[in-house]
């Protein structure tokens, strides 16, 4: 399946959440930045809230955009450890990237939620959505965002995942709702005739209309 953007994207996935609609108790939580568009499509559609879980992706020593883990924006590391081990990183070095990927969750929190108050999860359901999920990294770390702010259940739903993520996922989310699952995922950007990166006021601005 291919979608014109991230937009176009947002529209399907709302067709596949339509029991969530009007749902006083769901809330379309994107992560930033490309799965905030697709968030506020699906939240436009559906007439729900629409906010921001802020997870950051640990990239391996020397080679970034491969995930080791991703921390959740309170700072807690949720690790592959048995990729952590065949590559052997050191404690010292996720100690390290934990504090710079920490302190860039923060920024991006107060930039993107404005004067916003704190999300409030406690007995919601939270729909956690992306542009797309290959290895899972960063929704993992969503996933246990939602989990601290005790959510009473936790909807992944994304437009196109990897099917051994889907499999590592179902295990720790209620549900996962996708609209595509290739054999070969490759990568995310080839399921969009237009993917071009998100800029940070695009979020901002996105985040005041669903104000």
């Amino acid at each position: 399946m291919i979608f014109a953007d991230r937009r176009d994207a947002g529209r399907k996935l709302a067709d596949k959440l339509e029991q969530f609609k009007n749902q006083p108790d769901a809330i379309a939580i994107g992560l930033p930045r490309g799965g905030v568009v697709v968030a506020y499509e699906t939240a436009r559609r559906l007439n729900l809230p629409l906010d921001i879980i802020v997870p950051r992706k640990i990239g391996a020593p020397g080679n970034e955009e491969l995930a080791i883990g991703a921390i959740t924006e309170e700072g807690e590391p949720v690790l592959d450890e048995m990729l952590v081990r065949e590559l052997n990183v050191s404690q010292a070095y996720i100690a390290k990237k934990v504090d710079t990927e920490k302190k860039e969750a923060e920024r991006r929190l107060k930039l993107y939620r404005g004067g916003r108050g704190p999300l409030n999860l406690q007995g919601k359901t939270a729909i956690l959505i992306d542009d797309g999920i290959a290895t899972g990294a960063t929704m993992r770390a969503a996933i246990r965002s939602a989990k601290n702010k005790k959510a009473a259940k936790i909807i992944v739903a994304v437009p196109v995942i990897a099917p051994d993520t889907l499999k590592k996922l179902q295990t720790e989310a209620d549900e996962i709702i996708y609209l595509d699952a290739p054999m070969f995922l490759g990568a995310i950007g080839a399921f969009y005739e237009e993917f071009s990166q998100t800029e940070d006021q695009e979020v901002i601005e996105l985040m005041r209309e669903k104000i």
